[in-house]
Protein backbone atom coordinates (compact mmCIF):
# COMPACT_ATOMS: atom_id res chain seq x y z
CA UNK A 1 0.00 0.00 0.00
CA UNK A 2 2.55 2.35 0.71
CA UNK A 3 4.56 1.89 -2.74
CA UNK A 4 1.03 2.37 -4.11
CA UNK A 5 0.45 5.86 -2.54
CA UNK A 6 3.62 6.94 -3.38
CA UNK A 7 3.28 5.85 -6.91
CA UNK A 8 0.19 7.90 -7.24
CA UNK A 9 1.19 10.80 -5.27
CA UNK A 10 4.63 11.12 -7.85
CA UNK A 11 2.85 10.56 -11.12
CA UNK A 12 0.00 13.15 -10.13
CA UNK A 13 3.22 15.72 -9.12
CA UNK A 14 4.15 15.23 -12.35
CA UNK A 15 0.72 15.51 -13.93
CA UNK A 16 0.42 18.75 -12.77
CA UNK A 17 3.93 20.07 -14.34
CA UNK A 18 1.59 20.59 -16.91
CA UNK A 19 0.24 23.70 -15.75
CA UNK A 20 3.52 25.47 -16.44
CA UNK A 21 1.93 26.74 -19.47
CA UNK A 22 -0.41 29.05 -17.15
CA UNK A 23 2.49 31.71 -16.84
CA UNK A 24 1.43 32.22 -20.51
CA UNK A 25 -2.05 33.00 -19.78
CA UNK A 26 -0.60 36.70 -18.13
CA UNK A 27 1.09 37.51 -21.18
CA UNK A 28 -0.30 39.94 -23.60
CA UNK A 29 -1.11 37.84 -27.12
CA UNK A 30 1.07 40.37 -29.12
CA UNK A 31 4.50 39.27 -27.07
CA UNK A 32 2.68 35.20 -26.58
CA UNK A 33 3.03 35.39 -30.44
CA UNK A 34 6.62 36.81 -30.38
CA UNK A 35 7.94 33.88 -28.36
CA UNK A 36 5.85 31.22 -29.50
CA UNK A 37 8.25 30.88 -32.82
CA UNK A 38 11.46 30.03 -30.47
CA UNK A 39 9.51 28.19 -27.89
CA UNK A 40 8.07 25.53 -31.09
CA UNK A 41 11.50 25.31 -32.04
CA UNK A 42 13.02 24.78 -28.38
CA UNK A 43 10.19 22.16 -28.39
CA UNK A 44 11.40 20.57 -31.53
CA UNK A 45 15.03 20.25 -29.91
CA UNK A 46 13.21 18.64 -26.68
CA UNK A 47 11.40 16.07 -28.72
CA UNK A 48 14.58 15.27 -31.10
CA UNK A 49 16.78 15.29 -27.78
CA UNK A 50 14.49 13.35 -25.49
CA UNK A 51 14.43 10.71 -28.20
CA UNK A 52 18.44 10.45 -28.63
CA UNK A 53 19.71 11.23 -25.63
CA UNK A 54 16.92 9.80 -23.36
CA UNK A 55 14.48 7.32 -24.84
CA UNK A 56 16.66 5.47 -27.29
CA UNK A 57 19.88 5.19 -24.99
CA UNK A 58 17.75 3.81 -22.01
CA UNK A 59 15.38 1.56 -23.91
CA UNK A 60 19.43 -0.08 -25.26
CA UNK A 61 20.22 -1.01 -21.93
CA UNK A 62 17.80 -3.63 -22.00
CA UNK A 63 17.18 -4.35 -25.53
CA UNK A 64 20.27 -3.53 -28.28
CA UNK A 65 19.27 -5.92 -30.93
CA UNK A 66 17.93 -5.02 -33.84
CA UNK A 67 14.12 -5.23 -32.75
CA UNK A 68 15.10 -1.79 -30.76
CA UNK A 69 15.24 -0.12 -34.19
CA UNK A 70 11.97 -1.74 -35.76
CA UNK A 71 10.02 -1.00 -32.68
CA UNK A 72 11.68 2.79 -33.16
CA UNK A 73 10.92 2.82 -37.45
CA UNK A 74 6.94 1.33 -35.92
CA UNK A 75 6.58 4.37 -34.00
CA UNK A 76 7.58 6.58 -36.95
CA UNK A 77 5.70 4.85 -39.45
CA UNK A 78 2.30 4.38 -36.98
CA UNK A 79 3.02 8.24 -36.04
CA UNK A 80 2.84 9.24 -39.94
CA UNK A 81 -0.31 6.63 -40.78
CA UNK A 82 -1.82 8.41 -37.61
CA UNK A 83 -1.20 11.90 -39.65
CA UNK A 84 -2.11 11.11 -42.42
CA UNK A 85 -5.82 9.67 -41.29
CA UNK A 86 -6.22 12.85 -39.52
CA UNK A 87 -5.75 15.22 -42.31
CA UNK A 88 -7.76 12.87 -44.34
CA UNK A 89 -10.52 13.31 -41.56
CA UNK A 90 -10.47 17.14 -40.52
CA UNK A 91 -8.53 19.14 -43.52
CA UNK A 92 -10.86 19.87 -46.38
CA UNK A 93 -9.70 21.56 -49.80
CA UNK A 94 -6.45 22.20 -47.65
CA UNK A 95 -7.71 23.98 -44.50
CA UNK A 96 -7.39 23.24 -41.38
CA UNK A 97 -8.58 25.75 -38.20
CA UNK A 98 -6.50 23.28 -35.87
CA UNK A 99 -3.30 21.97 -37.55
CA UNK A 100 -3.31 18.38 -37.20
CA UNK A 101 0.43 18.27 -35.81
CA UNK A 102 -1.15 19.38 -32.65
CA UNK A 103 -2.92 16.36 -32.29
CA UNK A 104 0.19 14.52 -33.21
CA UNK A 105 2.43 16.07 -30.21
CA UNK A 106 -0.46 14.80 -27.94
CA UNK A 107 -1.16 11.56 -28.67
CA UNK A 108 3.04 11.59 -28.70
CA UNK A 109 3.13 13.47 -25.16
CA UNK A 110 0.35 11.17 -23.82
CA UNK A 111 3.09 8.01 -24.78
CA UNK A 112 5.75 9.82 -23.49
CA UNK A 113 3.93 10.75 -19.85
CA UNK A 114 2.22 7.27 -19.97
CA UNK A 115 6.02 5.55 -19.70
CA UNK A 116 7.19 8.21 -16.81
CA UNK A 117 4.67 6.35 -14.62
CA UNK A 118 5.75 3.14 -16.10
CA UNK A 119 9.56 4.25 -14.93
CA UNK A 120 7.94 6.12 -11.47
CA UNK A 121 5.84 2.85 -10.48
CA UNK A 122 9.02 0.57 -11.43
CA UNK A 123 11.50 2.86 -9.35
CA UNK A 124 9.01 2.72 -6.16
CA UNK A 125 8.75 -0.99 -6.13
CA UNK A 126 12.76 -1.24 -5.99
CA UNK A 127 13.01 1.21 -3.07
CA UNK A 128 10.82 4.25 -2.03
CA UNK A 129 14.24 6.87 -1.94
CA UNK A 130 15.14 5.70 -5.30
CA UNK A 131 11.64 6.29 -6.42
CA UNK A 132 12.03 10.26 -4.65
CA UNK A 133 14.93 10.77 -6.77
CA UNK A 134 13.18 9.55 -10.17
CA UNK A 135 10.10 11.33 -9.42
CA UNK A 136 12.43 14.37 -9.54
CA UNK A 137 14.70 13.58 -12.03
CA UNK A 138 11.28 13.49 -14.42
CA UNK A 139 9.64 16.31 -13.01
CA UNK A 140 12.69 18.32 -13.77
CA UNK A 141 12.76 16.81 -17.48
CA UNK A 142 9.18 17.47 -18.18
CA UNK A 143 9.48 21.35 -17.58
CA UNK A 144 10.91 21.74 -20.88
CA UNK A 145 9.01 19.37 -22.73
CA UNK A 146 5.65 20.53 -21.33
CA UNK A 147 5.90 24.56 -21.98
CA UNK A 148 7.11 23.24 -25.30
CA UNK A 149 4.09 21.42 -25.99
CA UNK A 150 1.78 24.21 -24.71
CA UNK A 151 3.48 26.32 -27.08
CA UNK A 152 2.74 23.93 -30.02
CA UNK A 153 -0.75 23.63 -29.37
CA UNK A 154 -0.99 27.66 -29.13
CA UNK A 155 0.60 27.80 -31.98
CA UNK A 156 -1.21 25.22 -33.99
CA UNK A 157 -4.32 27.07 -33.08
CA UNK A 158 -5.36 26.22 -29.55
CA UNK A 159 -6.38 28.94 -27.20
CA UNK A 160 -4.59 29.63 -24.67
CA UNK A 161 -7.47 27.64 -21.50
CA UNK A 162 -7.85 24.58 -24.71
CA UNK A 163 -3.95 23.74 -24.65
CA UNK A 164 -3.85 23.86 -20.40
CA UNK A 165 -6.37 21.20 -20.55
CA UNK A 166 -5.29 19.34 -22.96
CA UNK A 167 -1.89 19.22 -21.69
CA UNK A 168 -3.22 18.45 -17.98
CA UNK A 169 -5.39 15.55 -20.03
CA UNK A 170 -2.57 13.94 -21.82
CA UNK A 171 -0.29 14.39 -18.77
CA UNK A 172 -2.70 12.72 -16.98
CA UNK A 173 -1.89 9.52 -18.55
CA UNK A 174 1.26 9.54 -16.19
CA UNK A 175 -0.82 8.19 -13.34
CA UNK A 176 -2.42 5.66 -15.72
CA UNK A 177 0.96 4.42 -16.30
CA UNK A 178 2.28 4.13 -12.72
CA UNK A 179 -1.12 2.16 -12.02
CA UNK A 180 -0.55 -0.24 -14.80
CA UNK A 181 3.34 -0.58 -14.03
CA UNK A 182 2.47 -1.51 -9.88
CA UNK A 183 0.08 -4.11 -11.53
CA UNK A 184 1.53 -5.53 -14.58
CA UNK A 185 5.39 -4.98 -14.39
CA UNK A 186 6.30 -7.24 -11.92
CA UNK A 187 4.12 -10.30 -13.67
CA UNK A 188 4.82 -9.15 -17.44
CA UNK A 189 8.11 -8.90 -19.19
CA UNK A 190 8.67 -6.66 -21.95
CA UNK A 191 5.99 -3.76 -21.62
CA UNK A 192 8.42 -0.82 -21.51
CA UNK A 193 10.86 -2.55 -23.99
CA UNK A 194 8.01 -1.80 -26.59
CA UNK A 195 6.92 1.52 -25.89
CA UNK A 196 10.31 3.47 -25.19
CA UNK A 197 11.45 3.25 -28.35
CA UNK A 198 7.37 3.48 -30.13
CA UNK A 199 7.27 6.61 -28.09
CA UNK A 200 10.92 7.95 -29.66
CA UNK A 201 9.63 6.74 -33.22
CA UNK A 202 7.05 9.12 -32.76
CA UNK A 203 9.20 11.99 -31.05
CA UNK A 204 11.38 12.17 -34.30
CA UNK A 205 8.75 11.84 -36.63
CA UNK A 206 6.69 15.30 -34.72
CA UNK A 207 9.81 16.76 -34.53
CA UNK A 208 11.15 15.99 -37.68
CA UNK A 209 8.18 15.91 -40.09
CA UNK A 210 5.72 18.67 -38.60
CA UNK A 211 8.02 21.45 -36.21
CA UNK A 212 11.10 21.61 -38.03
CA UNK A 213 9.09 22.15 -41.27
CA UNK A 214 6.94 24.44 -39.98
CA UNK A 215 10.72 26.39 -38.64
CA UNK A 216 11.24 26.98 -42.47
CA UNK A 217 8.37 29.02 -43.21
CA UNK A 218 9.77 31.80 -41.13
CA UNK A 219 11.31 34.59 -43.46
CA UNK A 220 12.77 37.07 -41.50
CA UNK A 221 16.48 35.69 -40.95
CA UNK A 222 16.75 36.96 -37.60
CA UNK A 223 13.12 35.28 -36.32
CA UNK A 224 14.49 32.01 -37.69
CA UNK A 225 17.68 32.19 -36.49
CA UNK A 226 16.16 32.83 -33.23
CA UNK A 227 13.97 29.37 -33.58
CA UNK A 228 17.32 27.47 -34.97
CA UNK A 229 18.69 28.69 -31.71
CA UNK A 230 16.12 27.44 -29.27
CA UNK A 231 16.20 24.17 -31.50
CA UNK A 232 19.42 24.01 -30.42
CA UNK A 233 18.95 24.93 -26.63
CA UNK A 234 16.85 22.40 -26.50
CA UNK A 235 19.18 19.84 -27.32
CA UNK A 236 21.60 21.36 -24.69
CA UNK A 237 18.99 20.60 -21.75
CA UNK A 238 17.59 17.40 -22.50
CA UNK A 239 21.84 16.59 -23.10
CA UNK A 240 22.45 18.58 -19.46
CA UNK A 241 19.44 16.76 -17.62
CA UNK A 242 21.20 13.24 -19.18
CA UNK A 243 24.11 13.74 -17.58
CA UNK A 244 22.60 14.97 -14.68
CA UNK A 245 20.18 12.36 -13.97
CA UNK A 246 21.53 9.49 -16.02
CA UNK A 247 22.13 7.45 -12.84
CA UNK A 248 19.03 7.79 -11.83
CA UNK A 249 16.41 7.57 -14.68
Amino acid sequence: MEVFLWTIGATIAVSLVAFVGIFSLSMKDAFLNKILFALVGFAAGSLMGGAFLHLIPEAAEVNNSLSLFVFILVGFALFFLIERLLKWRHCHEGHCHVHTFTKMSLIGDGVHNFIDGLIIAASFMTDIHLGIITTIAVIIHEFPQEMGDFAILVYGGYSKGKALLFNFFTALLAVLGGVIGLLLLQNVEGVSNFLIPFAAGGFIYIAASDLIPELHKEQQTKKAFSAFAFFILGLIVMYILKLLFANQI
